[in-house]
């Protein structure tokens, strides 16, 4: 079910009202609200078990909430399931890579372009012993498009079996960017990265965002990356909201330095 919100909400591309969530009598969440604001890049980040997983989980349609309101582009989704807020504009990438085996890097990419396009002939071909049915032009046109954006167009005839994890991560983005979200959460994708793939990943979020004015919401560990990368960074600890701002006022912050300790902020 969806409910259209009022219009003094429609400014977020995303937007979480009030949270909350137990499991067998533990708080995962308690009140929690944050919201994204479109074309931009916002990090949700936390020490372990600060309710950051839980929250992703409720935001996608996997976990229904005590308590509380997701909202996309304007319009109350809470009780939606997980496909019919895909197709409203909210796509996810995970921490391990979703990529299917002896698939090419362009197929990964035309499987997604055609969840948005051609959603009948995308189940077909998944079933297909051959291989996917040969692409029209302007499909092909558009899966060019974002090969080139993610920087992976030498990869494309490459099968993705054997891939190094940073391009395969940028596979799975190029993927989910197929499918036009106009929020896209993105849950780790610097863990287990080397420095030149985080780099390399980094560079194509930010084109992401600049040239398809998609919303990010990222979830992370690698907090100095999120600060770097995001405009505005919301903080969980122990499943409470206990900041939200800007990077610099995220690092000034003193609940969010006793939170990590301090380790986490340079």
């Amino acid at each position: 079910m969806t409910v259209a919100v009022s219009p003094s909400r429609a400014g977020a591309a995303l937007e979480v009202i009030g949270l909350s969530v137990a499991f067998g009598g533990v708080v995962a969440l308690a009140d929690v609200s944050l919201s994204v604001a479109p074309a931009s890049i916002t990090g949700l980040v936390g020490p372990n078990g600060a309710g950051k997983t839980t929250a992703f989980g409720v935001i996608s349609g996997l976990v229904h909430p005590d308590a509380g309101r997701v909202v996309l582009d304007g319009v109350d989704v809470t009780g939606a399931p997980a496909h019919m807020r895909a197709r409203r504009g909210l796509g996810r990438t995970f921490q391990h890579p979703q990529v299917f085996s002896g698939l090419s890097v362009r197929d990964h990419v035309i499987l997604g372009d055609r969840v948005r396009h051609h959603r009948a002939r995308m189940w077909s071909d998944a079933f297909l012993a051959g291989g996917l049915r040969r692409q029209p032009a302007d499909e092909r046109e558009r899966v060019d498009d974002l090969l080139g954006l993610l920087g992976i167009s030498e990869l494309a005839s490459r099968p993705v079996d054997g891939l190094p994890l940073g391009t395969s991560r940028l596979v799975e983005i190029a993927r989910a960017l197929a499918t036009a979200p106009s929020v896209l959460l993105l849950d780790e994708p610097f863990s287990g990265l080397s420095g030149a793939e985080t780099d390399a990943v980094v560079s194509a979020l930010r084109r992401a965002v600049g040239e398809r004015g998609v919303a990010l919401l990222l979830v992370e560990h690698d907090v100095p990356t999120v600060l770097a990368l995001s405009s505005t960074v919301h903080v969980l600890d122990f499943g409470r909201l206990i900041a939200s701002g800007t990077p610099a006022e995220i690092r000034d912050d003193a609940r969010v330095r006793a939170a990590y300790l301090g380790d986490a902020l340079v």
